[in-house]
C-alpha cells in the first residue's frame, strides 16, 4: 500500500504515462523509482524502469538492475539481449536469444541484427526472409533494407550468388545496397549507375530535412563517394579514385569506419610511393573503436597494407612482428607468407624466401597458383631451372594453360631436356581433348606441338597430330602446308601428293620482296639471294656510262708553256728561293716541339769559313756539317670578320 498522504499507484502510473507521451524519460525514470519504492513487487514499473534506462543509453545500469532483480526480470529477454548488443557483447546477446523457446517478432528482429554483426550472413538471410513473409507493419521498409544489406554482404564478402528477391529500389539505402551487390558480381558499370541514382535519392531526402547544412550533406554523401572510388580503383582509373578518396578524407567525416576505409584505399593506391603520406593515413586505420565498425575482411586488409607499408619504409622488425601476429590469427592465409617472402627478399635472403613458400605449398596443397608461381619466379632468379619446372608442374590443371605450357617448354629446351618438353605438350593436348575446352586454344597447342616436334626430328608423331587438325578444319591451308613439310622429311611421295591440294600460284598474291625479308628464311637462302642481288648491282653499275667532267684550268693558263715542275713544292724548298738572314729569327718561331728552345742563340751571326785546311789535317775535316733544312713558316691568311646580318647584331 502507499504511504499515508502519498500518491496512489494509479496516480503514479498516470504520471508515468504522461512522461512516456512527452518523451521525458528522465522524469519517467524518477516516477518508476517512486513506484518501486512504495510497491517493491510491481513488475510493470520495473519493466518501465529498464525501458527508461535503455532510452537514456544507460545499458550497463539496466543490465545490473536485471541481474539484481531476477524475480522481476522474467520476460525481459529482449531488453537484456538488446543491452548486451549495444555494449558490443554480441556472443552473449546471441546466447540469451537462443535460450528463448518461442521468440516473438521483436526478438527475431534483434536476432537478425546480431547474426549480421557476427557475419553469419546465411542464417541472417533466413531470419529476414521469414520476417518479411510473416510480418506486416510500419517497419516493412527497414526489413527490406536489412535484407538487401545481407544479400550484398553475401555477394561481396562470401562470394555467394543469391537469387534476387525482387526488392524495391525507391530509397537511398535500397539503391545503395543494390549497387554493392552488383560490385560483388563484378558488374561495375551497372553499379556506377545505381550509385548515381542513390546519390540523387539521398540529396532529395536531405533537402527535405530541416536544418541540414552543406557540410552535413557532404558527410552523408561520403559513403557513396568512397564506394564510387572503389569501383574506379577496381577498373584501373586510379587518379579519379584518388580524388574521391582525398575529398572524403579532407572533409573529416565523423564516421571513423568511413574515414578508415578511405585512408586504407589511398594507402593501397600509393603502394611504394608517397610513403610519408601513407604513414599519416595509416593512423586512421588503427583508431580506437574501429573494430566495431568494420568487417573481418576489411580489418585484415588494413593489417596487410600496414605490413606492406612497413616493408616499403624499411621497418623490417615492425613488419616481422606484425606478420607473426597475423600468423597466429590467420595461420592458413597465404598473403601472410607472401609478404614474409617479400621481406626475406628485401633482406637479401632469396633462399629463405624460397623455403618459406615451399614449406607453405607443401603444408597447404590446395593453395592458389600465385604462391607456386611466385616460388617458381624466385627459383628462376636463382638459376634453379629444374626446381622451377617441378614447381610449375605441380600447379594441377593450371599447368595446362597455354602460358604455363609455353614457359615449361622454353625451360626444358634451355636445359636441353627435349623429351620432357614434348611430354608436357602431349599431356596438354590430351587434357584439352578430355576436358573439351576451347577449340581455339587446343588448335594453338596442336600447332605448337607439331612445330616443336618437326624441329626436333619427331616428324611421324607430328604428322598424326596434323592429320587430326586437318580433319577438324579441312580448308585450313596453313595446316596443309605444315603437313606437307612434315611428310617431306619422312615420305616425299606423300608430300608431293598432298601438294596437289594447294591452290595454284596464279591465285595467290605474293609479295616476293616481303617473303625474302622474312626472318624465318634459311640463312643460306638469304646469303644466296644477297649474293645475286650484289652481282646484279655490279652489272648494272658497269653498264652505266662514266660521266665526263670538264677540267678546271688555272687563270692565265698558256698551253704553249710547260708548267713549273716545282709548283707543288713549298716556296722555301724551291731552287729559286733566296734565303734572307733577317728572317731567320722568324723562321725559328714555331719550329720543333711546342715550347722547345732553339739550339742556336738569338745573337748568333754567320762566321767566315777558312779558305784552306790547316797543315797536317785531312782536306775537309774541319768543314762544318750541313745543318737541318731551314723552313719558312707558312703564315695563315688573315680572315676578315664580317658583321652578321639580320636582327640582333652578332
Amino acid at each position: 500500500m502507499a504511504a499515508s498522504g502519498g500518491p496512489t499507484l494509479q496516480q503514479l502510473y498516470s504520471e508515468l504515462n504522461k512522461c512516456n507521451q512527452n518523451g521525458d524519460f528522465s522524469r519517467a525514470l524518477k516516477t518508476t523509482n517512486k513506484i518501486l519504492k512504495n510497491f517493491p513487487n510491481e513488475s510493470t514499473a520495473f519493466h518501465c524502469k529498464i525501458v527508461c534506462l535503455i532510452q537514456e543509453s544507460q545499458f550497463d545500469l539496466a543490465l545490473k538492475e536485471i541481474k539484481a532483480n531476477s524475480d522481476l526480470s522474467s520476460g525481459l529477454d529482449f531488453e537484456k539481449s538488446y543491452c548486451l548488443y549495444r555494449l558490443n557483447k554480441i556472443e552473449e546477446a546471441l546466447k540469451v536469444i537462443e535460450n528463448v523457446k518461442d521468440p516473438g517478432p521483436k526478438l527475431k528482429e534483434l536476432l537478425g541484427q546480431v547474426l549480421y554483426r557476427l557475419e553469419r550472413y546465411d542464417e541472417c538471410l533466413v531470419v529476414y526472409r521469414s520476417l518479411i513473409k510473416n510480418t506486416s507493419d510500419d517497419y516493412d521498409e527497414e526489413r527490406e533494407t536489412n535484407l538487401s544489406a545481407v544479400i550484398a554482404a553475401l555477394q561481396l564478402w562470401d562470394k555467394q550468388d543469391v537469387n534476387d528477391p525482387g526488392l524495391r529500389e525507391d530509397t537511398f539505402e535500397l539503391c545503395y545496397n543494390k549497387a554493392c551487390q552488383l560490385i560483388g558480381q563484378c558488374k561495375y558499370k551497372e553499379a556506377l549507375e545505381k550509385l548515381d541514382t542513390a546519390e540523387e535519392l539521398c540529396k532529395e531526402m536531405l533537402e527535405d530535412t530541416e536544418d541540414m547544412t552543406e557540410e552535413e550533406m557532404e558527410e552523408e554523401l561520403g559513403v557513396i563517394r568512397v564506394q564510387r572510388g572503389y569501383i574506379l580503383q577496381l577498373t584501373g582509373k586510379n587518379e579519379e579514385a584518388l580524388k574521391l578518396y582525398n575529398q572524403v578524407v579532407k572533409s573529416r567525416p565523423s564516421d571513423i569506419g568511413l574515414f578508415a576505409v578511405a585512408s586504407n584505399n589511398i594507402i593501397s593506391l600509393n603502394k611504394d610511393q608517397n610513403v610519408f603520406d601513407s604513414k599519416k593515413k595509416v593512423k586512421a586505420t588503427t583508431a580506437q573503436g574501429l573494430d566495431k565498425k568494420l568487417t573481418a575482411v576489411q580489418k585484415l586488409c588494413m593489417k596487410f597494407n600496414t605490413a606492406l607499408l612497413q616493408l616499403y619504409s624499411n621497418q623490417y622488425e615492425n613488419c616481422r612482428k606484425l606478420l607473426n601476429t597475423l600468423k597466429k590469427d590467420q595461420p592458413d592465409n597465404e598473403t601472410v607468407y607472401l609478404i614474409e617472402a617479400a621481406l626475406a627478399i628485401r633482406e637479401k635472403r632469396p633462399q629463405k624466401a624460397i623455403d618459406i613458400l615451399t614449406d607453405y605449398s607443401v603444408s597447404h596443397p590446395e593453395c592458389s597458383s600465385r604462391v607456386k608461381l611466385t616460388s617458381a619466379q624466385l627459383l628462376l632468379m636463382q638459376g634453379q631451372m629444374n626446381q622451377a619446372c617441378i614447381v610449375l608442374k605441380g600447379l594441377g590443371n593450371d599447368q595446362y594453360r597455354p602460358g604455363i605450357v609455353s614457359l615449361l617448354v622454353s625451360l626444358y629446351t634451355n636445359i636441353e631436356d627435349r623429351d620432357s618438353a614434348i611430354e608436357i605438350l602431349d599431356e596438354s593436348v590430351e587434357w584439352y581433348k578430355s576436358e573439351r575446352r576451347s577449340q581455339d586454344e587446343l588448335n594453338i597447342l596442336l600447332r605448337a606441338n607439331t612445330a616443336f616436334k618437326i624441329k626436333n626430328g619427331c616428324s611421324e608423331s607430328a604428322i598424326r597430330m596434323l592429320e587430326d587438325l586437318r580433319k577438324s578444319n579441312p580448308g585450313d591451308m596453313q595446316t596443309l602446308a605444315e603437313l606437307i613439310t612434315a611428310y617431306s622429311k619422312v615420305d616425299p611421295k606423300m608430300a608431293q601428293k598432298l601438294s596437289l591440294d594447294l591452290p595454284p600460284i596464279e591465285d595467290l598474291s605474293v609479295d616476293v620482296e616481303a617473303l625474302e625479308s622474312m626472318p624465318y628464311l634459311r640463312k643460306g637462302l638469304r646469303q644466296d639471294v644477297q649474293e645475286k642481288k650484289d652481282t646484279n648491282e655490279e652489272v648494272v653499275t658497269s653498264k652505266k656510262k662514266k660521266r665526263k667532267r670538264k677540267k678546271k684550268l688555272p687563270k692565265n693558263y698558256d698551253p704553249q708553256v710547260e708548267p713549273d715542275p716545282e709548283r707543288w713544292l713549298p716556296k722555301h724548298e724551291r731552287s729559286q728561293y733566296k734565303f734572307k738572314w733577317k728572317n731567320r729569327q722568324k723562321q725559328n718561331v714555331g719550329k720543333g716541339t711546342q715550347g722547345a728552345a732553339s739550339t742556336e742563340p738569338e745573337t748568333a751571326k754567320p762566321t767566315s769559313m777558312p779558305n784552306s785546311p790547316r797543315p797536317g789535317t785531312t782536306a775537309g775535316a774541319q768543314a762544318s756539317p750541313s745543318g737541318p733544312r731551314q723552313q719558312k713558316p707558312v703564315q695563315a691568311s688573315k680572315k676578315k670578320k664580317k658583321k652578321a646580318k639580320g636582327k640582333g647584331g652578332w
